[in-house]
């Protein structure tokens, strides 16, 4: 009598006799060229490694793909966060509101300058922050500033955001590290790309390897308004500027520059500019591969008890930095997956529930919808460089685990 075996264990045994048993699959994972490679090379043979000409291109550059008036290269997401919080007053004796799921450093900003941080909880459904929990912050006053995330890719409708913050005198900086390319209509039908700053102050992204643009490390930030992007270029550098234009002292020869605010060295240097110039160019193809990976699986989970993430509606692009499933099972199922060579990660753990947080009076039960989303998210394998094959043997081990268990 034959073995009996279901069709979903034959799938997963084949496709994992393509994998070599040292193979693994990340959640996350970066994708170099040769032309990435040759861009690199390039700048190592010019006479500039740091604040030379390629850090001016991939600015403007991508201030370009974004639709912005400026754009400011920085040593990574973090440093852009922190600069940009500076750059808006989001410094002591400034309440702020962000989202408790996100990486700790969308809040951490805030403080670095001796503001103080508040949590609006999420929307159960897109896993954003939710406007009407801001709102109720924002009537209870002394709020200067939102700093809304574009989580996982879904973008955050700025506009509708813009109205709470006008209404309420709030400064608004969009965390847009998942979001590159992502977009959303505004109400006059007008396609406004995530962090293009035409309804916030400012917004900031990540070139971090699992990003969507891959650099190693650097970060931007994005505005429409000069005075922050003067601001901002003088924070970049220590302070200092070499502009004979901003002198604020007479200028006493070539060599003379002057230091004007306390600031830092958050520099991107050449090296990373010219890779993330080269990864750029490629940014709407590797946007559209993240698009047929979320399809397939929405198309090829559909019939697990796993609960999909929320669609963006057909006026809105989701950017698809993450792909996150929902079950009652996360413990176990990251267990499985990660014997069979398939490294889910969990994004994120509640910010207030960490313990630095939890010392300055935040506490569990805060913020519900949080913490039920995070006792159940997982995110599966999502990135514009995973091979059809691998994304097989991802899906059919997702149903292996639900018809074992």
């Amino acid at each position: 009598m034959p073995l009996s075996i279901s069709h979903y264990e034959l799938i997963a045994y084949l496709c994992g006799k393509i994998f070599d048993p040292m193979h693994t699959i990340p959640y996350g994972r970066q994708h170099i060229t040769q032309s990435d490679i040759d861009a690199v090379i390039a700048t190592l043979q010019s006479d500039y490694l740091t604040q030379g000409p390629a850090v001016d291109a991939f600015e403007q550059a991508f201030a370009q793909y974004i639709g912005c008036r400026y754009a400011v290269a920085v040593a990574n997401g973090t440093a852009a966060l922190h600069l940009a919080a500076l750059a808006l007053g989001f410094a002591k004796g400034k309440r702020i509101i962000t989202s408790p799921i996100t990486f700790s450093a969308s809040a951490n900003c805030v403080l670095y300058g001796g503001g103080q941080i508040a949590f609006a909880d999420i929307d159960r459904q897109t896993y954003l922050i939710d406007l009407n929990q801001v709102e109720s912050l924002l009537k209870q006053g002394g709020y200067a500033g939102i700093i809304p995330v574009s989580f996982a890719g879904y973008p955050i409708h700025a506009q509708d955001l813009h109205y709470l913050a006008d209404r309420y005198g709030c400064a608004l900086l969009e965390d847009a590290c998942h979001a590159p390319g992502a977009w959303f209509s505004d109400h006059a039908g007008t396609r406004q790309m995530s962090g293009n700053c035409a309804y916030t102050d400012a917004a900031i992204f990540s070139f971090h390897p699992v990003k969507h643009i891959a650099c190693g490390e650097g970060g931007m930030i994005t505005t429409n308004r000069e005075d922050i992007y003067q601001k901002l270029l003088l924070l970049r550098t220590h302070g200092i500027t070499k502009n004979p234009q901003l002198m604020q002292q007479p200028n006493e020869g070539g060599w003379y520059h002057e230091m004007q605010i306390l600031g830092f060295n958050y520099r991107m240097p050449d090296i990373l500019c010219a890779l993330g110039t080269a990864q750029l160019q490629r940014a709407d193809e590797n946007l559209l591969r993240r698009q047929a990976i979320a399809r397939r699986y929405y198309a090829e989970l559909s019939d697990t008890p796993l609960h999909l993430p929320t669609q963006a509606p057909a006026d809105q692009l989701h950017a698809y930095h993450l792909f996150i499933v929902e079950t009652e099972q996360r413990k176990a199922l990251y267990d499985y997956l990660r014997q069979h060579q398939i490294f889910a990660q969990v994004h994120y753990i509640p910010v207030h529930t960490m313990p630095y947080y939890q010392a300055l009076g935040f506490r569990r039960g805060q913020f519900p919808l949080a913490e039920d989303y995070y006792a159940h998210c997982l995110s599966i394998p999502m990135y514009h460089s995973l091979s059809d094959d691998e994304q097989s043997y991802v899906i059919n081990t997702l149903h292996r685990f639900f018809e074992l268990s």
